[in-house]
């Protein structure tokens, strides 16, 4: 219903910044929108969601660092600052409602 393609991952030093896209297309009218991650041996988390009234939720561990933002219906960012180590994870854009469809994931590491 929707395919989403993220972009944007890399190696980058602690303390730099990275911006991750994703591109939509398909039936594009998605309410809900979220960046996932999942870094080795862990859990996949929630990193960041915003609504198409532009309301956004962060997970503790990147609040006043990462800021998603959705300019158009078929494009989402997430701006990646002061990023530390912990931060090294496969990072995947998501369509949460109305319907669920996930990206292949774009690779985000950083070193010491």
């Amino acid at each position: 219903q929707v395919q989403l393609v993220e972009s944007g991952g890399g190696l980058v030093q602690a303390g730099g910044s990275l911006r991750l896209s994703c591109a939509a297309s398909g039936r594009l009218s998605i309410t809900v929108m979220a960046w996932y991650r999942q870094a080795p041996g862990k859990q996949r988390e929630l990193v960041a969601r915003i609504t198409s009234g532009g309301s956004t939720d962060y997970a503790d561990s990147v609040k006043e660092r990462f800021i998603i933002s959705r300019p158009s219906l078929n494009r989402l960012y997430l701006q990646m600052n002061s990023l530390e180590p912990e931060d090294t994870a496969v990072y995947y854009c998501v369509a949460e409602a109305p319907w669920s469809s996930w990206g292949q994931g774009t690779q985000v590491t950083v070193s010491s």
